[in-house]
């Protein structure tokens, strides 16, 4: 997927998230993956999903995430 297309599958995953709540794990499993795929194009991160990412592994998983 190139940068566009991963964009677009993050805001479509948000949307789900805020239709379907009861699944917050599978969630955040696939925001895990494509916030990877996105870092791979050398793209730097949004800030909001950085933070948007470590609140679901401390709210949804239960972990602290590392805070690199």
């Amino acid at each position: 997927m190139d940068t566009n297309e991963i964009r677009a599958a993050i805001s479509l995953l948000l949307t789900e998230m805020e239709e379907q709540p009861e699944d917050m794990h599978e969630a955040h499993l696939k925001l895990l993956e494509l916030l990877d795929q996105l870092r791979a194009t050398g793209a730097d991160l949004p800030q909001d999903l950085i933070d948007l990412e470590r609140r679901m592994a401390t709210e949804v998983e239960g972990v602290s995430p590392d805070k690199t």
